[in-house]
């Protein structure tokens, strides 16, 4: 792409594709857009600077404008006990409706504010053992040894059983030679990449965390965390990816898993809430596998389960091996 002589127009969410080839970039926002004149690693600065220059011009507008509607007052105030001063209470109110006709400076930024609270909690030390495992027909058998804070991203081509791999840890039913248990007081909770919940088809985000054992009101709180509560009443199958992605990892924080299993989880969020997502991992007390092409996300990550095109699995702390 970058050898091409062609502009290119692309969107995407990808934010290391972005850092690689973007030589501007433009923000969709509520109401409008604004362009970034240089790369995508720049971006967030400037985007910060934007607004609080946006916020400096609007808080010097309403201070000239509440000096402007006192001088005004205090003119026809004195008017009306003098009629010398007419002529400059009318001045006054002029000037105020020139200020006004010219217009406030353009529209504040309004962030995307997602607070993702995955807690965890303690397991014991060992939380995946796996012996000679092997996924049928996918890869060739290895050992697997996961401990309790350990953040693992799965990566590999398509095709190469990562996203079983997840699965059968989740407890699903999985093809499969050899032999693997969880430890102690380890709760597993999976992020699907598909988002396939054909029992969650027709059925509202309220009901589904009502049924959780969560009350209206704190289930709408933590919709409001996730900037869903305008689609609280709004069938889950009728959400875009990412509006069902941010709602899948809310269940996760809500069911108390301490062992994230996720596949694909910035696959179609934007980068707000990509940011979100790093941040309550940072914080989250529990062991973390991943599946992800993202290589931007990838960089919080400090082991690597490769799975490879050949059907080895082998585990490396090296990015530069991936």
């Amino acid at each position: 792409m970058n050898d091409s002589d062609k502009t290119i127009l692309l969107v995407s969410h990808d934010r290391q594709l972005l850092a690689d080839t973007a030589n501007k970039v433009v923000a969709i926002e509520s109401h409008g857009a604004w362009s970034h004149g240089g790369s995508f690693t720049g971006w967030a600065e400037a985007r910060e600077a934007r607004k609080t220059r946006i916020d400096d011009e609007h808080k010097r507008w309403e201070t000239e404008r509440k000096r402007l509607e006192n001088h005004m007052r205090v003119m026809k105030c004195r008017a009306a006990s003098n009629s010398a001063n007419a002529s400059r209470a009318r001045a006054a109110e002029t000037r105020l409706r020139h200020f006004d006709e010219a217009g406030a400076p353009e529209e504040k930024v309004t962030d995307q504010n997602v607070s993702m609270q995955l807690a965890g909690g303690r397991s014991g030390k060992r939380v995946v053992m796996a012996e000679q495992l092997e996924l049928t027909d996918l890869t060739f058998a290895f050992d697997l040894e996961l401990w309790f804070g350990d953040r693992i991203a799965v990566v590999g081509h398509n095709g190469t059983g990562k996203s079983h791999l997840l699965r059968l840890l989740a407890g699903d039913e999985i093809a499969h030679g050899g032999t693997w248990r969880l430890g102690a007081n380890v709760v597993p909770g999976l992020f699907s990449q598909l988002h396939t919940h054909p029992e969650w088809q027709g059925r509202t985000l309220l009901v589904l965390l009502m049924e959780q054992n969560l009350a209206r009101g704190s289930a709408m709180s933590r919709l409001r965390r996730y900037e869903l509560s305008d689609q609280a009443e709004q069938a889950w199958d009728t959400l875009s990816g990412g509006q069902q992605a941010r709602f899948q990892i809310l269940l996760l924080e809500i069911g108390g898993a301490n062992l994230l299993l996720l596949d694909e989880p910035t696959d179609n969020l934007d980068v707000a809430s990509a940011e979100a997502l790093e941040l309550g991992l940072a914080s989250f007390s529990g062991t973390v596998l991943a599946v992800s092409h993202d290589r931007w996300f990838l960089r919080s990550f400090d082991q690597f389960l490769v799975s490879q095109d050949d059907a080895e699995v082998v585990l490396t702390d090296s990015m530069a091996e991936v």
